[in-house]
C-alpha cells in the first residue's frame, strides 16, 4: 500500500516563490531561495507540482543540484543571498 501524500504547510507561498523563479533569472536571491527550497522539499512525501517545479527551475537555470549548491555556498561566505538593509540587524537562528 501506497502511502497518501501529504501536504506541506508553507506548500502555497512556496509555490508563489517557485512562480517567481519560473520567471526570471538566476540572481543571488533566487538561487539561495531555490536551494532552500530544494532542501525543504527534499524526501517530502506530497507537493509532488512543486518539486516538479524546482526541478524545471534548475533546468531553465541549466544548473545542477550539486552546482546550484556549490555557488550558494559562495554566496552565503560572502553575505550575498539575503543581504541585510541598512539599519537591520544579524538575525541569530540558532
Amino acid at each position: 500500500m501506497a502511502a497518501q501524500d501529504q501536504k506541506h504547510p508553507q506548500e502555497k507561498k512556496d509555490q508563489e516563490t517557485v512562480d517567481r523563479l519560473l520567471r526570471s533569472s538566476p540572481d543571488p536571491r533566487g538561487l539561495g531561495d531555490l536551494a532552500r527550497l530544494r532542501i525543504r522539499y527534499k524526501n517530502f512525501p506530497g507537493a509532488r507540482a512543486l518539486q516538479r517545479d524546482l526541478d524545471q527551475v534548475l533546468q531553465r537555470w541549466a544548473l545542477s543540484e550539486e552546482e546550484l549548491f556549490a555557488q550558494t555556498r559562495q554566496l552565503y561566505a560572502q553575505d550575498r543571498v539575503y543581504p541585510l538593509r541598512r539599519g537591520e540587524e544579524q538575525q541569530d537562528w540558532s
